[in-house]
């Protein structure tokens, strides 16, 4: 592949805080970024140098956009599929898009998981009807969760099913939308591998991430997990080892090029089953910009261009927590917390649920590898 240096233009589509941080992380770097976004006062068009307003199906527009570009990424995994490929005919698009292909639809994702990348889920079944509904609860049991196969997120398209009786009111609440069952997983703690890989096929991971979600919204996520806080992530039977080759695998099967995020279940034995992947940068994975190592937007964008991973081994625990809402109006409070830093999107309008900033609180130095 042809190694990007500074001075190349990066497109990013999408315009929000992923992308803002992306931006940011590629002008260190040396690079410029061009976003392509329907809003026109996004987070990330404030600190990118150039920016198309544009429908992401205005494919006109979107071919002059990739051509203007010396390589296309996105931060978010709802690109439409002919967006991706109509930016893939023009610019190199990473990561690709077979990575959106099977992100956005859970029951191809289960099925890509399970049989391409021998990965462990938790049973499933495809629901096309009531019918379909009702023989797959029998045959998976309760509690099973129904989800729409598409979009949905922040526990937006999901209903729990308790019992035969609750089974034609959860399917009426997704309004006839194609679905998939998942049996309830009783899990002990959700946990999260943040990773890159390159064309070359170098890998990088942080070790292990312990994520606290509240009202399905990530409240916050600690780096290293909790009771894994081994300085590396060489020791096989490491949780994080483990939860890092499966990573692995995944990216490898997707010849993945880019950050990134697997989420697991981690069960009271210590097995770890998938819940799903993201193709971005990922919410858990903001602890890292004051982790002391190189943190996960550069980490993309060095991915994407072609050079070498940066370390992924954190010097501190870091917490970061979410800043929702109104919470983000306490900035200067927050702001002068020791061991804090405070990183703001630039959204006008909070509003209940809406991701306004994070902070990041470092602890206690991790030993070195060896110590």
């Amino acid at each position: 592949m042809n190694v990007l240096a500074p001075g190349a233009i990066i497109g990013i589509l999408g315009g929000g805080q992923l992308g803002r941080m992306l931006s940011l992380a590629a002008a260190r770097l040396g690079f410029t970024c061009h976003i392509y976004c329907p809003d026109a006062d996004g987070p990330a068009a404030n600190v990118s140098a150039y920016q198309t307003v544009g429908d992401y199906l205005d494919l006109e527009k979107i071919k002059l956009f990739a051509q203007s570009c010396d390589v296309v990424t996105y931060e978010f995994e709802n690109v439409p599929a002919q967006t991706a490929a109509a930016c893939a005919q023009f610019a190199p698009l990473r990561p690709g898009a077979r990575a959106l292909e099977v992100a956005q639809d859970r029951l191809t994702e289960k099925t890509f998981l399970q049989d391409k990348a021998a990965i462990n889920v938790v049973p499933f079944a495809d629901i096309a009807n009531v019918y379909d509904l009702d023989r797959a609860c029998k045959r998976l049991g309760f509690p099973a969760i129904l989800k729409t196969r598409r979009l949905g997120y922040d526990g937006k398209g999901q209903v729990k099913i308790g019992s035969d009786s609750e089974i034609k009111q959860a399917y009426e609440a997704l309004a006839g939308a194609p679905a998939i069952l998942e049996q309830f997983a009783p899990f002990r703690r959700e946990v999260s591998i943040v990773a890159a890989r390159n064309e070359q096929g170098e890998f990088a991971a942080y070790p292990l991430i312990e994520n606290v979600h509240r009202n399905h919204i990530l409240y916050s996520s600690t780096c290293p997990a909790p009771d894994n806080n081994a300085p590396d992530n060489t020791s096989s039977n490491q949780p994080s080892h483990i939860a890092s080759e499966m990573t692995r695998a995944i990216m490898d099967a997707l010849d993945y090029v880019g950050v990134m995020a697997t989420e697991f279940f981690e069960m009271d034995d210590g097995r770890l089953i998938v819940n799903e992947i993201a193709p971005r940068v990922h919410n858990s994975g903001h602890f890292s910009q004051n982790a002391g190592c190189c943190d996960q937007f550069e980490l993309h964008i060095r991915a994407i261009a072609g050079w070498p991973l940066g370390d992924t081994q954190p010097r501190h625990v870091s917490v970061m927590t979410n800043l929702i809402g109104a919470e983000a109006a306490d900035w200067q409070q927050l702001a002068s917390h020791k061991n804090a830093h405070l990183h703001l999107y630039g959204k006008d309008g909070a509003r209940a649920g809406r991701k306004m900033g994070h902070i990041n609180v470092v602890g206690a130095p991790l030993p070195k590898s060896g110590d």
